[in-house]
């Protein structure tokens, strides 16, 4: 099939500068004798116009230039299209294009584009909401609220964001119901995964896959903050999840384990991020994985 590529770019993603990046991509998709368009990304997150023009024009690639939040924007309005996604990875933290091994050097990343394979990716949703690799409740995504009202993006400004909330930590009050079996805790926060990724080599779900049809839950309890740093450090090293077992599993700092759905009640309103955006939070969630959501151009 021959090829035909649109690549969105994100004026305002991540530090770098965007001129030198059409450049490259001018010149790179020229030489592969491939028909692209660039178009700016849509600050609204609108991209139904898409459908239309993917079918007329039969476009076979949409690329992201951007972070996680622009591609799950593209793939969540997508879901019904036979069009391969790629990523150059031009965000704060990349948490998507680092699980599939996708390198952040642009000219590398353009290569994986000409050189890769598309194959599909899971992803979810979160109260009719997608998803493409990573939502949070509580710190984590009071750091993502805080974090996009800064007039500097980047991973030092993160940082900064990152330790103001933690000297203000608190923990929220959450229900959460897998499989017929609920319980509650105080919680600092509760990631659902996709990817093995926060981002930034961040890693807070380890087993997470791509394509398992399962999601990874995290649960970080409420203990002391020096506790709950060293807790976090240690999930970011654990390699194995071990068998649920009841007797033990709630005496955790760090619950951690595997499903296809959940519902989280959240009576404390902790604020939400998804795929690392700032969203509305609710007093309810209905989490349910979304197997083979969309076709990802990954290195071979």
């Amino acid at each position: 099939m021959t090829r035909k590529i649109i690549y969105f770019v994100n004026p305002i993603s991540g530090t770098k500068g965007k001129e030198d990046l059409i450049k490259k991509i001018e010149e790179k998709t020229a030489f592969q004798n491939i028909p692209f368009e660039i178009l700016p990304t849509n600050a609204s997150g609108n991209y139904f116009f898409l459908k239309e023009k993917i079918r007329e024009e039969h476009i076979t690639d949409i690329i992201i230039c951007g972070g996680d939040g622009t591609v799950s924007q593209v793939a969540g309005t997508l879901l019904d299209e036979d069009v391969n996604i790629g990523i150059i990875p031009m965000g704060s933290g990349n948490g998507l294009a680092l699980s599939a091994k996708i390198p952040q050097d642009i000219n590398k990343a353009l290569d994986i584009i000409f050189t890769g394979k598309a194959a599909y990716i899971d992803s979810f949703f979160i109260n009719d909401t997608f998803s493409c690799m990573l939502c949070g409740l509580g710190f984590d995504a009071q750091v993502a609220h805080d974090f996009a009202r800064q007039p500097k993006r980047g991973l030092l400004t993160y940082m900064k964001q990152t330790f103001i909330n933690f000297i203000n930590v608190r923990p929220w009050s959450f229900e959460i119901i897998n499989n017929g079996t609920s319980f509650t805790t105080p919680a600092y926060f509760i990631s659902i995964a996709n990817s093995n990724q926060f981002g930034n080599q961040f890693t807070i779900a380890p087993r997470a896959s791509l394509n398992d049809g399962l999601l990874d839950i995290i649960v970080v309890k409420k203990m002391s903050k020096l506790r709950f740093l060293w807790a976090v450090v240690k999930q970011m090293r654990a390699g194995k999840i071990k068998d649920y077992d009841e007797r033990t599993f709630h005496k955790k700092d760090v619950l951690y384990f595997q499903t296809s759905r959940l519902i989280i009640h959240n009576p404390d309103a902790a604020p939400l991020h998804i795929d690392g955006d700032p969203a509305k939070t609710s007093k309810k969630f209905t989490v349910e994985i979304i197997p083979d959501a969309f076709k990802l151009i990954q290195p071979k």
